[in-house]
Formats: C-alpha cells, structure tokens, sequence
C-alpha cells in the first residue's frame, strides 16, 4: 500500500527508499541522491560533475548523479525521483582514492579531491565540460595533497589526463613549492603525441608544446609555447 502511494520507492530487489511526506506531491525528492546511488551500485564511487560540486568547486547544479562501479550495469542510467544516475565502469585499478561521507548518518563514498581532478582531467564530458573543469582546478590547487596527488597519478596511466591536469594546474597559477616540483616531474614523463584539451571537439587551435595539448577551446590559448 505504502509503495502504491509513492512513500515507498523501490530501488532495486530488496532495496527501497523511503520517500518523505515533504517530498510533495510528485514525489521529487533529491536530497540523499548520493544516499541512493550507493544504494544501486557495488561498489558506487560518485565523481566527475557531482564530486566537483561536492567539493563546492562550481555553482553547477547537476541534474545527474555520477557514479563509478566496476559492476557492469544492465542500464548505463536510472531515474530516481526526479534525478538521473549515470553508472560509469571502470577497471578494478582505476577505482581508488575515494572517502566515506555521510547525509544524515547515511554513508555514501566520493572520489576524494584529488581524485576527482584526475577524473576530471581524464573525462571532461562527465565533468560538465573542460570549461568547469579549468574552474574547478582553479578553486581545487588551494585544497589539494600534492604528495598525494603525486601517488595517485603513478597509479593512474592515462597519459591524456596526465597532460590536462598537469596544463590546467600550471593555469590556475599555483606557486605552491611542492605544486612546482609536481609540475617540473611530470612534465618529463610526458607520453608522446598531442592531445585535445577538450575530447569530441574539432582539432583546432594552438599547441602548447610543454604540456603536448592542443587548446580546441575558444579563450583558453596561451602566449607560450
């Protein structure tokens, strides 16, 4: 009776979600959506777009939950009351630095700060675009573990990635000690070729050759090269 009422959502077999009488009368309820996708994934990690606003690193108010699995998923997405979860699989050994947080004492995991640049840099498309990304990066220098940023990338091999972040931390004009010494490793680790800032957009633009990363963006080129 309560499901036929809409106080009880079923979320997958043997899991429900009770829904809140203030949810109204359309039941759109999103307040523990990172509550629920723990719920619908093993493991659920969320990142990209909704850890960047987790960590109040854009104003963006995402209307899709991201979620990283290495579960395969019948559906790549589900909506849940007003709000859509986007299941992105991953390899068993690109599912790592990521924490426990709670919404009113229920936990839920998100890729910690460090991570979520990582994947930020490696998947713009799941990021809101490379354009919130560069803002992201620009807010996130002030917070981040460069040591362990440091760690995570050696696990990390996507060299496309590596190029991204490594241009937009040097952007965003950190001149944190260890930040440099980040900055002045990597840059020798380079893999070759050249890569576009920004995935699925034509090859056009400035190359910046220290970083091998074509600027395909409008406003982001820089004088040197």
């Amino acid at each position: 009776m309560a499901a036929r009422k809409g106080l009880v959502k079923r979320l997958k077999r043997g899991v429900y979600l009770l829904v809140p009488l203030e949810a109204g009368p359309e039941r759109q309820w999103s307040e523990a959506s990172f509550v629920i996708a723990a719920a619908l994934a093993e493991p659920a990690v969320v990142a990209y777009l909704s850890a960047i606003r987790y960590w109040n690193w854009t104003e963006q108010l995402p209307g899709t939950v991201y979620v990283q699995t290495t579960q395969r998923k019948s559906k790549t997405a589900q909506d849940i009351l007003g709000v859509r979860y986007r299941f992105v699989r991953v390899s068993p050994s690109r599912l790592f630095g990521y924490m426990e947080e709670h919404v009113d004492n229920q936990p839920f995991n998100v890729t910690d700060k460090e991570k979520t640049l990582i994947d930020s840099a490696d998947r713009p498309d799941l990021s809101g675009g490379i354009v919130t990304v560069v803002q992201a990066a620009e807010e996130a220098v002030r917070e981040l573990d460069w040591h362990l940023l440091d760690r995570y990338l050696q696990r990390f091999p996507r060299g496309a990635a590596i190029k991204r972040l490594m241009f937009l931390i040097e952007k965003a004009g950190c001149d944190n000690p260890d930040a440099v010494r980040l900055l002045e490793r990597w840059q020798s680790r380079l893999t070759a070729g050249i890569v576009l800032l920004e995935p699925g957009l034509p090859v056009r633009g400035p190359i910046v050759t220290r970083w091998r990363i074509r600027l395909n963006v409008a406003g982001l080129e820089r004088t040197e090269k």
